[in-house]
């Protein structure tokens, strides 16, 4: 634990700096109530199994930010948008006419408006680091936050992949990028599970018990490698390997991913996004997706990314 040092300047609200620190050093370990205490809190309320997780919807190109969550009308107008700020259900918060329901759900929301990018280009790359591609390049490159996640705190069930990645593939490339594992290593890459992530996964012809002796066999040739290979690239096999028979001999993550399984009222409500309108070379418009992360994170994945939409007209 961070101790600070020191007299204890106060804000003009009567909290000190060092009351501060303690109320917002939660999730760095700057203050009296720890992580380690929440984990507590929640396995003395016998919610041990719980997780938070994190949907991530990256919207290529990026629409403006004028005329979604920050309606600038004092500016002038060749800076403004179009719309018209509406009130939300939170008194001082207004967003555009064109959100009459999320103005109905602010107070479930949180807008952050200093977000600013780290380089003047728009692909998934930043939004999935917060850093250029060029930052720590030579020891591998920045990890995304779904690698960062899966490192730091591992899977909540073993047949999960913790870190899943959803997009489709898009003619211009980088705005299907799902984050990179970087200088973590291929261990904690983002698991695809329409691609050949999950065409790994099928069992063909061969029974659990045999697939276990092969384990065993492999593990046992892996050790005679494992004290010499230094590069990571070990690691990285046993972690696919691992990921491989976890998901082989359960059916949580196919069931996730399985549509039919859900209430077909809720399918429905989600839509498919269809026909996809203005998609040029970016992501398709696919709600089937949105539903799909949070089924996925239902079932246990901890950070889901996705790429929604083509948002650079430069109209």
């Amino acid at each position: 634990m961070l101790s600070i040092k020191g007299q204890a300047s106060r804000f003009c609200d009567g909290v000190s700096r060092r009351g501060f620190l303690k109320i917002g050093g939660l999730s760095c370990g700057a203050g009296a109530f720890t992580l380690a205490d929440l984990m507590r809190v929640e396995a003395a309320q016998g919610n041990s199994n719980s997780h938070k997780a994190l949907i991530n919807v990256f919207l290529a190109g990026g629409p403006p930010h004028q005329d979604m969550w920050e309606i600038k009308t004092q500016a002038p107008s060749e800076i403004r948008g179009d719309f018209k700020p509406i009130k939300t259900n939170v008194p001082g918060i207004e967003i555009c006419e064109v959100f009459p329901r999320i103005a109905g759900l602010m107070d479930k929301a949180a807008v952050i408006r200093s977000v600013v990018g780290c380089h003047g280009g728009h692909d998934g790359f930043q939004c999935m680091t917060g850093w250029s591609r060029n930052s720590m390049k030579n020891l591998g490159g920045r990890p995304s936050i779904g690698s960062a996640v899966a490192k730091l705190e591992g899977p909540v069930d073993p047949s999960v992949p913790p870190n899943i990645g959803l997009a489709k593939p898009t003619s211009h490339a980088p705005w299907a990028e799902m984050g990179q594992p970087g200088f973590l290593g291929s261990a904690h890459a983002v698991f695809k599970p329409d691609g050949q992530d999950m065409k790994n996964m099928t069992l063909n012809g061969i029974t659990l018990d045999r697939l276990q002796n092969r384990r065993r066999l492999l593990a046992e040739i892996d050790s005679m490698r494992r004290d010499i290979d230094i590069t990571g690239a070990m690691q990285g096999m046993d972690a696919f390997e691992q990921r491989a028979m976890d998901v082989l001999t359960s059916s949580k993550l196919v069931d996730a991913l399985d549509l039919s399984k859900e209430d077909p009222k809720v399918v429905e409500r989600y839509g498919d996004g269809k026909p996809y309108k203005y998609q040029y070379d970016g992501a398709p418009t696919c709600n089937e997706q949105l539903l799909m992360a949070r089924r996925l994170v239902e079932a246990g994945a901890r950070v889901v990314s996705l790429s929604y939409g083509r948002w650079d007209s430069h109209g």
